[in-house]
C-alpha cells in the first residue's frame, strides 16, 4: 500500500530517490567505442544480441512501412492523425521567428532562425511499443523544417511503423539501446550521422546520451516517469487514477500527491487499492506505487508548492489553477480536474518528451525550437562603428588583444577622430 508521509518524511523520501547505476555506464562504454570503430559490424552484432534483430534488414523498407500502415485499424488512423495535428498546430506557435530591426542609428541587430539538418527520433518499444513517443518528438521536427529525420526502435510496433509511414519519415531502423544512440552520434554505414537525438529511452539509452552529449546534441537525460499532483481537496477517484496512469509506465514510476487534507490522502491510498485490483498493468503499477510512490500531508498549500518547486516534477498537475503563478519548476502543468496527464501524453499538443529526476530546475519539455538554431546577426554602419569604437577597443586593449582593438581602428572614416 501507499506511503502517507509527513514533510519531514518527504524529504527524506525525495533525497532516497536520487541515486546513480554505475553499473550501467561499465555496459555502456564498450558499446559505444565498438560501434565509433567498427560501424555496422558492431551495430548489428548488438542489435542481434540485445534487439533480437533476425534475419530482417535493419532498415525497414518503404513496402514494410506501407504495409503497416494499411493495416492499422481505421480508428488508430482517425487518432494519430488528430493528434499529429493538434502537435503541428502547437508546435507551430512555439517556433521562434527571424527578427531585424535597428536598435540605435545604424546599428542593425536581429537573429534568423535555421533547423538542424539531421535528427534522430528514438522510439521506445519494449514492453510497452509508444507510436505516440513518434508523433511527439518526429512532428515537432518537421513543423521546425528539419530536412532529415531517421527513427531509431529496436522492435517497431505495426503502429510505430504505420504512424512513420502517415508522416512522410523514410528512415526507420530497427535498432535500440546504446547501440542505436551510438550509429547516430557517430555515422556507420547504414545510419548516417545526425545532429541532435531525442526521445526517452532506459538507463542504457539515457547513459549513453551522457556520454556522448557533445559528439552530438540531446534533448535531455531521462530517467523513471513521474507526476506530482498538487490538491488540498478532489475526487479522491480521479486522483488515483492520474496516479496509476503514471505508474503503469514503469515499475520505477513515481506518483505522488502533495495534500493538506488527511482525510484525501486516506481516501485516494484506499482508491489506488480498489482501482488496483482489476487493473490489467498491476504487475507493473503496484511495485511502482508501493516502492516509489507516496502522499505527502502538508500543514498548508505553500509548503505543498515549495515542495513540489523542490522535486520538479516532469508531470505537476494543480487541482487549484490560481497556484500556477507560484510554479517555478515543471516540465509540464496540467490545470484544473478536467486536464488529466494521459491528453498530455497523446493528443493535447505539448510533446510528452519531457525532463524528468529533477531535470525541470532547467528546462521545459520537447519543443519546435530544440529543432532550430538562432542565428544572430549584426549590421553596423560607419557612424555607428564610431560611436562603439572607444568601448570595443578600450575593452580589447584590457584584455591584451590588440589586433581586436586595431580591427575597429583600420576602419576609420577620414578626417574623423575616435
Amino acid at each position: 500500500m501507499i506511503r502517507i508521509l509527513n514533510l519531514s518524511e518527504a524529504n527524506a523520501f525525495i533525497d532516497g530517490r536520487k541515486q546513480t547505476v554505475d553499473s550501467v555506464g561499465e555496459v555502456v562504454r564498450p558499446i559505444l567505442q565498438a560501434v565509433r570503430q567498427e560501424g555496422d559490424a558492431a551495430l548489428f552484432r548488438y542489435a542481434r544480441k540485445f534487439d533480437g534483430l533476425g534475419d530482417q534488414p535493419v532498415r525497414v523498407p518503404e513496402s514494410e512501412l506501407r504495409a503497416a500502415f494499411e493495416t492499422i485499424p481505421a480508428d488508430v488512423k482517425q487518432a494519430a492523425e488528430t493528434a499529429a495535428r493538434n502537435i503541428r498546430e502547437y508546435a507551430t506557435r512555439q517556433l521562434p521567428r527571424d527578427r531585424w530591426e535597428e536598435f540605435s542609428p545604424g546599428r542593425k541587430l536581429g537573429w534568423i532562425v535555421r533547423p538542424l539538418d539531421a535528427v534522430g527520433c528514438y522510439v521506445p518499444s519494449g514492453r510497452y511499443p509508444l507510436p505516440s513517443t513518434l508523433l511527439m518528438t518526429a512532428v515537432l521536427a518537421q513543423t521546425a523544417g528539419v530536412r532529415r529525420i531517421c527513427v531509431t526502435s529496436p522492435k517497431p510496433s505495426r503502429e510505430i511503423l504505420g504512424c512513420a509511414q502517415m508522416l512522410g519519415i523514410e528512415e526507420v531502423y530497427r535498432v535500440g539501446g546504446a547501440q542505436a544512440i551510438a550509429a547516430m552520434a557517430f555515422g556507420t554505414e547504414t545510419i548516417a550521422r545526425v545532429d541532435r537525438i531525442v526521445g526517452p529511452g532506459n538507463a542504457y539509452v539515457a547513459e549513453a546520451k551522457k556520454l556522448l552529449a557533445g559528439e552530438v546534441g540531446i534533448d535531455f537525460l531521462a530517467g523513471p516517469t513521474e507526476i506530482l499532483i498538487l490538491a488540498a481537496e478532489g475526487d479522491a477517484k480521479i486522483i488515483a487514477a492520474d496516479m496509476l496512469a503514471q505508474a503503469e509506465h514503469d515499475v520505477t514510476a513515481s506518483a505522488v500527491l502533495i495534500t493538506t487534507s488527511e482525510r484525501l490522502a486516506r481516501d485516494v491510498a484506499l482508491q489506488l487499492e480498489e482501482q488496483l485490483r482489476d487493473l490489467p498493468t498491476s504487475d507493473v503499477a503496484r511495485p511502482s506505487i508501493d516502492g516509489s510512490s507516496a502522499i505527502f500531508v502538508v500543514p498548508t498549500m505553500s509548503a505543498g508548492v515549495d515542495l513540489a518547486n523542490r522535486i520538479a516534477p516532469e508531470h505537476l498537475s494543480l487541482h487549484d489553477p490560481s497556484l500556477l503563478p507560484q510554479i517555478r519548476n515543471a516540465g509540464t502543468v496540467f490545470l484544473g480536474q478536467s486536464s488529466p496527464e494521459s491528453a498530455g501524453d497523446y493528443a493535447a499538443g505539448p510533446s510528452h518528451v519531457l525532463p524528468t529526476g529533477g531535470a525541470a530546475r532547467l528546462r521545459g519539455g520537447l519543443s519546435s525550437a530544440d529543432f532550430v538554431k538562432l542565428i544572430a546577426v549584426q549590421e553596423l554602419s560607419p557612424s555607428a562603428l564610431q560611436a562603439l569604437a572607444p568601448t570595443v577597443t578600450t575593452l580589447a586593449r584590457v584584455e591584451g588583444l590588440e589586433a581586436h582593438a586595431r580591427s575597429v581602428e583600420v576602419r576609420r572614416i577620414a578626417g574623423t577622430r575616435w
